[in-house]
């Protein structure tokens, strides 16, 4: 089967390649350190009675939830990490958070047979470590070759590749036999990966170890005012004196996606018309967006900042925050959460788990298959409230902004929410360090 994923890797890799060279020139930073994408990471040097850990975490919030496991991974003696990721803006943070941390970070390399390889050769692992669902072929062969076992964690199956899985099944399969052990992060996750051949003696729900990622800086009422001036969400609108009796309210749209910025700035003009004081933080998921949010602030009344240009010189209504990283910080200046990626036509959702940790009343829309299992133990504990379409989520938004005590009751359900299913991190610890002895 190894030998057909090689052969059919190549004419795949250049019909698929334009759409990933753009991809690369609007994200850009692709060009740093490209050469490990090749398996050009540079060697380390094997250290007597040291076990090596090779983390795979392929982009923002992989990267970012590892934090708590690297530090549990330090604890160890003789035991040096490795962390690789795929996407640009996933390396400059892993530079940032880890480098002073582990033996090295650098990028994945294509999947393809002479780059993993080669990667292989200069790192030498003795244990390797992939999230949620990554599942290259290649990689999982080189540790098959070299004897080396691989754990997934986090490990997750959307309904979009739950479907996808089913219709080979004897390819998911085959692929699914490559891990030595797979931590699912919910137990329904763990009987996708049962129900499509991955060996049940290998799989074990373990929780999502995202509910483990602290959030830092917590922010004080004082700094979440200071932030609040800077940015112009805090001091009243000359145009509407009759909102100054009240501190206003923020909505935050949390990693949105295209189509869902409109929606928003629509719901913020209809609760300014009920009366509601309040403003609207855009958190996109992509921050090289930019320009195409910029383009619809362009079209509507309201004052608005770009966090890029610096800060307001004036109170504003819309704040877009165009920058990466920064969402745990700017969600604590929010009231209400909208989560991204969750009104058709986008599909999969992102992560709720961040917003409920900081007690925030959650909205998301119908699309949140990527988090199916979070999403409804969720709206079962009270913290979150789906929404059908544009004019529900305006209905449900515009309410909640009404009604503090019913925000109120739904943060606190948020928190108690979050620290009910905290624990994943350290029983996924446990299960690779049987691997390590």
């Amino acid at each position: 089967m190894i030998w057909i994923y090689r052969i059919l890797f190549l004419p795949a890799f250049f019909m698929l390649m334009p759409y990933y060279a753009l991809r690369m020139m609007r994200r850009g930073g692709y060009r740093k350190d490209f050469s490990h994408r090749l398996g050009l990471i540079p060697k380390l040097k094997s250290a007597k009675n040291t076990k090596r850990i090779w983390i795979q975490a392929v982009s923002v919030g992989e990267a970012k939830a590892i934090g708590p496991l690297v530090n549990m991974f330090q604890q160890l003696p003789n035991v040096e990490i490795i962390i690789t990721t795929t996407t640009s803006t996933a390396y400059t943070i892993i530079q940032e958070q880890y480098a002073s941390k582990v033996a090295l970070v650098g990028i994945f390399p294509i999947d393809f047979w002479p780059f993993s390889k080669f990667a292989w050769h200069q790192l030498q692992p003795d244990l390797a470590i992939l999230m949620e669902s990554e599942l290259w072929p290649e990689h999982l062969h080189q540790a098959k070759r070299r004897k080396v076992p691989v754990i997934l964690i986090n490990a997750r199956m959307s309904d979009r590749s739950f479907r996808r899985y089913h219709i080979v099944r004897g390819t998911a399969q085959w692929l699914l036999s490559g891990p030595t052990k797979i931590l699912a992060s919910a137990r329904a996750d763990a009987e996708r990966f049962i129900h499509l051949g991955a060996p049940p003696d290998r799989v074990i729900a373990t929780g999502s170890i995202k509910f483990d990622v602290q959030i830092e800086p917590i922010l004080n009422d004082a700094e979440i005012d200071a932030m609040k001036q800077e940015m112009g969400l805090l001091s009243a609108f000359s145009e509407n004196r009759s909102h100054t009796a009240n501190p206003p309210l923020t909505l935050l749209g949390s990693s949105t996606w295209p189509g869902e910025e409109k929606m928003l700035l629509n719901i913020l003009e209809s609760a300014l018309q009920a009366g509601i004081n309040c403003r609207l933080l855009l958190v996109p998921r992509h921050a090289e967006r930019r320009d195409e949010i910029i383009a619809l602030l362009e079209k509507q009344s309201r004052r608005w900042q770009v966090r890029s240009r610096g800060p307001a010189r004036s109170s504003v209504r819309i704040y877009l925050a165009d920058t990466t990283g920064e969402l745990g910080t700017l969600s604590q200046l929010a009231n209400l959460a909208f989560i991204g990626k969750s009104m058709p036509p986008n599909d999969g959702g992102q992560s709720p788990i961040e917003a409920a940790a900081i007690g925030l009343p959650i909205i998301y829309g119908p699309n949140m298959s990527n988090f199916r299992p979070i999403a409804r133990s969720l709206e079962e504990a009270g913290a979150a409230s789906v929404v059908h379409n544009a004019a529900h989520a305006q209905q449900t938004i515009v309410e909640l902004l009404k009604k503090s005590k019913a925000r109120q009751k739904m943060s606190k359900a948020a928190k108690n929410w979050h620290t009910r299913n905290r624990g994943a991190t350290e029983r996924t610890f446990q299960e690779c360090i049987t691997f390590l002895q």
